[in-house]
């Protein structure tokens, strides 16, 4: 069952045309990837599907309802949230202040909470550290929890092992497998290791353009179209 649908979707930055036309169908359930060069349109696919840059012509569809047009709060409502490259995270904040105002009521559901801890045990350990102390990697984690203390049905997630050292970065894999069981992740990410390890269909952005839509084991098979469209070595 298809839950998100972008469909041929220009999105245009002040006077620079990013994304040219843009259309796939991401399955609810499981990983799907986005990949591609720097500046392909990755991020700005990521920000017109949040209504933070708005797609003109073109449509963004979610479990059939047309969201192109709402603000990034009222999508944020439907059940999709966003963790950006920067992680959005609020320095001055505790880890628990952080996780507050990403619920919708100010109070934590206790089974979400606990599997935010069991997810990422630092968030329990760090609980009343600032965030600005944490370290990248907890950053990461801190940012990801926000996104996953309330249910979602699809969570965005843009480069999320930049940086990271390698051990965290498995952790992370771990996490995501876990969390795309019961909620679909639309994830951009520069480290194929990493992305062909958890996508089971994916998507390469070529200049801002869709250049390649399918399986990830199919993409993961064929080393020339590899080469070709991200430059990886065979």
């Amino acid at each position: 069952m298809t839950l998100l649908s972008l469909n041929s979707m220009k999105t245009n930055i002040g006077q620079y045309s990013v994304l040219h036309d843009i259309s796939i169908n991401v399955p609810e359930g499981g990983v799907f990837v986005l990949l591609g060069r720097n500046g392909a349109g990755k991020t700005t696919t990521l920000r017109s599907i949040m209504g933070l840059w708005k797609p003109s012509p073109g449509s963004v569809t979610f479990r059939g309802q047309d969201i192109t047009n709402l603000h990034t709060a009222d999508i944020a409502r439907l059940g999709i949230a966003f963790v950006p490259e920067n992680m959005g995270i609020f320095g001055g904040l505790t880890i628990e202040e952080n996780l507050i105002l990403a619920t919708k009521t100010g109070q934590f559901d206790q089974t979400r909470l606990d599997r935010v801890w069991e997810l990422f045990p630092a968030m329990k350990t760090f609980w009343t550290k600032q965030a600005w102390s944490l370290s990248g990697g907890q950053k990461q984690m801190l940012a990801v929890s926000r996104a996953i203390i309330e249910q979602r049905d699809l969570i965005l997630i843009d480069e999320p092992t930049k940086g990271l050292a390698p051990s965290i970065i498995d952790a992370m894999a771990d996490a995501f497998r876990e969390i795309s069981e019961t909620t679909t992740i639309l994830l951009v990410e520069q480290n194929f290791q990493f992305a062909k390890s958890l996508g089971r269909d994916m998507a390469v952005i070529d200049d801002g353009r869709i250049a390649h839509a399918g399986t990830m084991a199919d993409f993961v098979a064929d080393k020339e179209l590899q080469e070709s469209l991200l430059s990886l070595s065979a």
